[in-house]
């Protein structure tokens, strides 16, 4: 059985509860999150690669590898990102697990722990405490993926939550997930906040490979900005409950769960970048026929990560130019002689380039592409047989202005 979406986001998934309350960090809006586990679940993390990482990240780091990759459930407040706040702030962080332990009745070490919102502020700890007593006196008398899904807001837009199914050793198994991300998105670990349960029996290190292959397929091929944040995370924990065989090896039922986790991945990914702060377009990205993978990877997230094509986008302007000159500046394997390049949405599809010469165009069928919503740039280099795909937003008047204003 092929992986099919379905409702109810993490609530879907057998033996997780989570919950979303507001505790005071923010105005009115719901600013923390409890995601827990009725048992002992596996636990993978893929984290930020900035060389500056917030205490929560260091905190879930060390309990990851303290339980032997083993957890019961993740607390997460938004509004405040306890980064850059010294030993104070790991001393914060580690109190946060310590007290949603003692609500839960589990160990602090069973504990994850994220944060996102403003950095370089001290956490104000009466109210994150009383914040997060409030969340787990939730997740203990219901459940609610939506609630945890808005709570981990922070500029977004609309709250992000998905959930798959497939079949694996003839038991249906489930996978759920919710994310934040909107600005300072970025390959390595984009700029956001994901947490995704299962239900699926898998060891913890196959669990790992698993995360991390879909990770490099998704959530590392999307860009709104070019900035990788001191807090992004994506946590998936598995507690076994569908019954199926544990995978402990990368055999069938490990592809299964892996392309579903993949997907899951994808959904979330996409969602982050519609949601892109001041977005008016959703752009992909397409390298064709590279030398290898990696060529393809590094051509595709050029161009994402161009603050030229994303204006010229924006202002539905056929700028190819722009394009090929990112794929240039890529590091990329490719001869510029055999490149070829197009553009295409429901408008219609449009050569802008054959071996490696700008061509004549219509410019009011390129107009006629670039007014929707979701546009193709499609690249292929002619040298393989790799390919990649990468998705990003355009830049407009309202990012500057919502940047602009991010801390009021």
């Amino acid at each position: 059985m092929k992986y099919k979406f379905i409702d109810n986001g993490m609530s879907a998934v057998q033996g997780i509860k989570s919950s979303g309350i507001h505790g005071g960090l923010k105005k009115v809006k719901k600013d923390f999150a409890i995601i827990y586990s009725e048992v002992k679940a596996a636990v993978a993390g893929a984290f930020t690669k900035n060389a500056v990482k917030a205490a929560p990240v260091l905190v879930t780091e060390e309990h990851i590898a303290a339980s032997n990759g083993f957890c019961r459930a993740i607390v997460v407040n938004s509004a405040n990102a306890n980064a850059c706040t010294g030993k104070l702030g790991m001393v914060n962080a580690k109190e946060m697990t310590k007290i949603a332990a003692s609500e839960l009745q589990i160990e602090p070490q069973e504990v994850l722990v994220s944060s996102t919102g403003v950095i370089g502020v001290q956490l104000p700890m009466e109210i994150v405490s009383q914040g997060i007593k409030k969340a787990c006196a939730a997740v203990l008398a219901g459940n609610s993926s939506s609630d945890a899904a808005e709570a981990i807001m922070t500029t977004d837009t609309f709250p992000k939550e998905t959930a798959v199914e497939v079949e694996i050793d003839g038991k249906i198994v489930r996978l759920g997930g919710i994310a934040k991300g909107s600005g300072m998105i970025h390959p390595n670990m984009a700029t956001m906040l994901a947490f995704v349960v299962t239900d699926a029996a898998i060891s913890p290190d196959i669990l790992q490979k698993a995360l991390l292959e879909a990770v490099d397929e998704t959530f590392n091929m999307i860009s709104v900005d070019g900035d990788t944040s001191t807090n992004d995370m994506i946590i998936v924990m598995a507690n076994g409950l569908a019954g199926n065989k544990p995978i402990t090896e990368k055999n069938a039922d490990y592809q299964a769960l892996k392309e579903a986790l993949s997907a899951l991945c994808f959904k979330l990914s996409e969602l982050i970048v519609r949601d892109g702060e001041g977005a008016t377009k959703f752009i992909t990205v397409k390298v064709l026929n590279a030398p290898s993978v990696e060529d393809a990877r590094k051509a595709a997230r050029s161009v994402t990560t161009s603050a030229l094509v994303k204006t010229a986008i924006f202002g539905e302007d056929a700028n190819w130019g722009r394009v090929i000159m990112a794929v240039g500046n890529s590091g990329a394997n490719f001869n510029p002689d055999t490149v070829e390049m197009y553009i295409e949405s429901n408008g219609g599809k449009e050569q802008m380039m054959k071996d490696g010469m700008g061509l004549a165009f219509s410019e009011e069928n390129a107009r006629k592409i670039l007014i929707e919503k979701d546009i193709s740039l499609i690249v292929d280099l002619n040298m393989g047989t790799a390919e990649a795909t990468a998705w990003t937003c355009d830049f407009s008047y309202d990012y500057v202005k919502i940047n602009a204003d991010y801390r009021s």
